[in-house]
């Protein structure tokens, strides 16, 4: 079962919310981030080295001052104000026609370190290390982590009535994905919903692994430091949105490669034959339709990969899924990549810049060879997630991501 509990956000007022609201500091870079931030933007505290010129290292200390310089800045000009008393929230989402609706509340950080909150990535120690650094600077939670959670009726219930009216936020962001949020501020609500969470037997982690582990990592710090500790501190909470599960929909995540291990093109083709039907698919983007399909772009042209019976196993919960054929069968055997978390030959390409994004890297002479796979189920994500297993790394891509800056939480 999940503790969860609402919050005071400290949010825009409804006059500057498109001009702060922000794409998340990891799915740009900082040159990408310089461009796109408006004074008032969150990139300024989220993606402070894009206030230097030139830009200067994100992890370094001035930039970490920075970071909180701004923070307090936006709060001080008003383009951040914190609520009067605690909330839930409902943030809703629309891309392609299809709005999924998601509750902003804290979770508590015991029930990461008890497997309530279901991870399904291995994380890495230096990227949790960083997301510390700026909980812990800021002693708040700039970005929500983004978590599922099984359907609840009655929960669907409550949202349903508060989405029904008017919406505090409403806006289109230039990636054309709307944005919808409410607060929930009958306190009538606000209790039921924490009662009803007290039933959900777990959150799932959809995006924000590392987030989501330096939060636990920063309240058990505090914690040590606190000789009085109760549990109920608010740093033992750190901010999520979470969706129902049915509601989500995950997309490809795809695979470029710098190298092709010393073989050529010709060889690479023979050696895939051994473990799929290989067949040449033309100049034209070719997208992979089934489970155990992939696509490939080499040397100017799309195949299909269907791998061959046998090759891979349906009845466990890892081996069914295609990141895991391609790692065993093309990556490590073939291609000579060991460790996809390490290894600076391989990149990752979120299937929302589309497949011509891993055709184009190919043509640039920047890699060598592309991959492109079905993309995972919420089913397998589940079944993977309460079997305690571990999904490989670059699994699974949500859209559309969490919009940065409708809420913040603050540690105390």
């Amino acid at each position: 079962m999940v503790r969860i509990r609402p919050f005071a956000a400290v949010r825009p007022p409804k006059q500057y919310i498109e001009e702060v609201a922000a794409r998340p500091y990891d799915v740009l870079n900082s040159v990408e981030a310089k461009a796109e931030a408006g004074e008032k933007s969150l990139l300024h505290i989220t993606k402070p080295e894009i206030d230097f010129d030139p830009i200067i290292d994100e992890h370094s200390q001035p930039a970490y001052d920075k970071a909180v310089e701004n923070f307090k800045t936006w709060q001080e000009k008003g383009w951040l104000v914190q609520d009067d008393k605690p909330y839930y929230y409902v943030y809703a989402q629309t891309m392609d026609g299809r709005t999924q609706y998601g509750l902003v509340m804290c979770a508590h950080t015991d029930d990461y370190a008890s497997g309530a909150i279901k991870k399904h990535e291995l994380t890495r120690k230096d990227k949790e290390d960083d997301r510390m650094i700026h909980v812990r600077i800021q002693n708040a939670n700039i970005e929500p982590v983004f978590f599922a959670y099984p359907d609840n009726e009655e929960i669907n219930g409550i949202v349903a009535r508060y989405i029904a009216g008017e919406p505090e936020y409403d806006f289109v962001a230039e990636d054309g994905f709307g944005h919808h949020f409410w607060v929930i501020d009958e306190q009538a609500d606000i209790d039921r919903i924490t009662e009803i969470f007290a039933d959900i037997p777990a959150f799932y982690v959809a995006d924000g692994h590392h987030r989501t582990a330096a939060a636990a990592r920063v309240g058990a710090e505090l914690r040590g430091q606190n000789p009085n500790h109760t549990g109920d501190e608010e740093y033992n909470f750190f901010m999520t949105v979470a969706f129902p599960d049915s509601q989500l929909k995950i997309i490809d995540y795809n695979r470029v490669v710098q190298d092709l291990n010393g073989l050529t093109e010709e060889q690479l083709l023979e050696a895939l034959a051994e473990d799929f039907e290989v067949k040449e698919e033309g100049t034209e983007i070719y997208k992979p339709s089934k489970l155990h399909e992939f696509s490939m772009y080499l040397g100017g042209k799309w195949y299909s990969l269907v791998a061959k019976e046998g090759r891979y196993d349906d009845n466990d919960p890892i081996g069914v899924l295609d990141v895991t054929i391609l790692s065993n069968l093309v990556l490590d055997k073939i291609l000579d990549i060991k460790d996809l978390r390490t290894s600076k030959r391989i990149d990752f390409v979120g299937g929302i810049r589309g497949l011509g994004e891993l055709s184009r890297r190919v043509d640039s002479g920047e890699m060598k060879v592309a991959f492109a796979l079905y993309p995972v189920s919420m089913k397998q994500l589940v079944d993977i997630a309460d079997s305690g297993n571990i999904m490989p790394p670059k699994t699974t891509w949500f859209e559309p991501k969490l919009r940065s800056g409708l809420a913040i939480h603050k540690l105390a």
